[in-house]
């Protein structure tokens, strides 16, 4: 299946110039996915929620401030290569081409509704994200805020007091929360001043209750489920317990699911690739089937690197924070790490990961749905 009927030439653009108080005025008016930024008349980039909220860049800044380039995509390009391509690209939208013609966009949404029905051979338990980062319900904005950057995601889990599961914060309600008109009123009819934001509790803006999803259904019903509230992620809670927060799946996992293959080498996705200087795609994939083999027994079905950039820097260095994940025939494995460059923090990471692979030596291999999900991936 390729993208051409897929793809929208409905989008929306704006001049590297255009002010970004504009721009965030847009994402509360028209809600897109993304926004596609050009210069005299040729693509320069994108600009997504995140980019917004992990910016304390003001209003009248140019949105040139904030685009970020995302590889043109052509129209008639596969539809599990254009998933590989927004996942490694940390984007929900890109381009797409005719030739040398802009014919509109293709979505992370646009996608999922195409192969939802394919989706019904693959559970939630067997995508989701086990080492999720939660927040307090009492605990600040601000103190959210600098989670959601720490560990590059775009929602926290909130529990109260005792650990349970009230509610959940995203990007998209801070984004909501900035360009929200001082007429406007919060949960405890607190007034929107952003010079108090930071200091307001995480309750004021949650939602709650959170929507979630049990490890035992289908990923189809989860999707679909994302589609109908038009939400990006589910907390995941065990089918008798909706209190107990076990990790969260996403969209994005969903498309990570997506580029599985079938190849005797091992599938090696990452993120943010651009950060890459010194390391290679190879030396990272080399570098994981290494550890992956000690444990022979051991199958992996894929591999998901990650790497996110902190402001910090040595001597011209940024501090970088990678995190592997593996799929594996004995469940999810995972390290993460910190260090001044992308292979610094990604052997780090790789590390950690060894430890983690070598405590599963004695279990017994599984691959109970290997063969299934990928004859029904196959099928895209």
């Amino acid at each position: 299946m390729d993208i051409a009927d897929i793809a929208t030439p409905d989008f929306i653009e704006v001049d590297v110039d255009e002010r970004l108080g504009k721009v965030r005025s847009i994402f509360e008016r028209e809600n897109p996915k993304g926004i596609i930024v050009q210069d005299d008349g040729e693509y320069a980039g994108v600009i997504g929620e995140k980019q917004l909220i992990n910016s304390h860049v003001e209003d009248n800044t140019k949105a040139a401030a904030l685009t970020k380039a995302v590889p043109k995509i052509d129209r008639h390009e596969n539809v599990r290569e254009v998933a590989r391509m927004l996942v490694e690209g940390n984007t929900k939208v890109a381009p797409v081409y005719e030739g040398e013609k802009q014919y509109g966009i293709i979505t992370q949404d646009a996608i999922l509704e195409a192969v939802l029905d394919n989706l019904d051979a693959l559970t939630v338990e067997q995508i989701y994200t086990d080492d999720v980062v939660t927040i307090g319900e009492r605990d600040h904005l601000g103190q959210a805020i600098n989670r959601l950057r720490e560990h590059g995601v775009s929602r926290l889990p909130v529990v109260d007091r005792d650990g349970r599961l009230a509610g959940i914060l995203t990007t998209y309600d801070l984004v909501e929360f900035m360009v929200r008109d001082e007429g406007r009123q919060g949960k405890q009819d607190r007034r929107g001043d952003t010079d108090r934001m930071l200091d307001l509790p995480v309750y004021d803006l949650m939602s709650s209750p959170a929507r979630t999803a049990t490890p035992e259904e289908s990923v189809r019903d989860a999707v679909a489920r994302m589609l109908e509230h038009d939400i990006a992620g589910l907390v995941v809670t065990p089918a008798d317990d909706d209190g107990e927060v076990l990790g969260v799946v996403t969209k994005t996992d969903v498309l990570r699911a997506l580029t599985y293959t079938e190849e005797e080498q091992m599938d090696v996705q990452v993120t943010n690739i651009g950060l890459l200087e010194t390391l290679s795609r190879a030396d990272i994939n080399s570098a994981i089937t290494e550890v992956a083999d000690k444990y022979q027994r051991m199958s992996v079905l894929h591999a998901h690197v990650r790497f996110h950039e902190h402001k910090e820097k040595l001597r011209g260095t940024p501090l970088i924070q990678c995190q592997i994940r593996l799929r594996t025939s004995h469940g999810q494995l995972a390290g993460s790490g910190e260090g001044y460059g992308a292979e610094h923090a990604f052997h780090v990471a790789l590390d950690k990961l060894e430890r983690n692979v070598l405590e599963v030596k004695g279990f017994e291999a599984d691959e109970r749905y290997r063969g299934q999900l990928l004859r029904k991936l196959n099928e895209l």
